[in-house]
């Protein structure tokens, strides 16, 4: 069973962390949230969630990925933060996942990943931050190699599903798509 990270840094889309969680364990994906600090994490719209551990004390668990979910400040939290740039440098170099939604991509940007990728984000997150080498799409979700990339929280079920059918397979995330009713 594959194994994902999400992070949850104070000011994290609520939208875009929960869909992600909740879809990624439809598809009977191992997910861990884990927390910068102790006790509940309060997301940018008041939601307040009780992560299911730690982050130091998940640091050096097998992850298949790492998905970080985006907000503010909460994305700041996440670029600014040593072990979670640790973690997605230690996780790309291992050939494993990384995935960031909405102003998240900043934090890959930080550690480099997204050097000679495309990528999409929030409009005005990483289009602006001149960053050479990269080249911004305006899409929903952008793959590139082991770095998937999505626009915000309108994005959120179609980067969720990406991730699924990336961890696991297309028959997965469309057994998962069937049960959310979309159309």
């Amino acid at each position: 069973m594959p194994s994902v990270l999400v992070p949850l840094a104070p000011g994290f889309e609520d939208l875009e962390a929960t869909t992600i969680v909740d879809l990624l364990r439809r598809a009977d994906v191992d997910v861990v949230t884990a927390g910068l600090a102790p006790g509940l994490v309060l997301g940018s719209r008041g939601m307040r969630v009780q992560p299911d551990a730690l982050l130091d004390d998940v640091m050096r668990h097998d992850f298949d990925m790492i998905a970080l979910p985006g907000g503010l400040p909460g994305s700041e939290h996440l670029k600014n933060d040593p072990r979670i740039q640790d973690l997605l440098k230690r996780m790309a170099g291992e050939g494993k996942w990384t995935a960031a939604i909405c102003a998240a991509p900043m934090a890959l940007a930080q550690a480099g990943l997204l050097d000679g990728r495309r990528a999409t984000s929030y409009p005005g997150v990483v289009d602006r931050m001149q960053l050479p080498g990269t080249t911004y799409v305006a899409q929903p979700v952008v793959v590139d190699g082991k770095v998937v990339t999505s626009r915000g929280p309108g994005t959120a079920m179609d980067f969720a599903l990406q991730l699924i059918e990336l961890l696991v397979d297309r028959d997965k995330r469309n057994q998962v798509e069937a049960g959310l009713v979309r159309a």
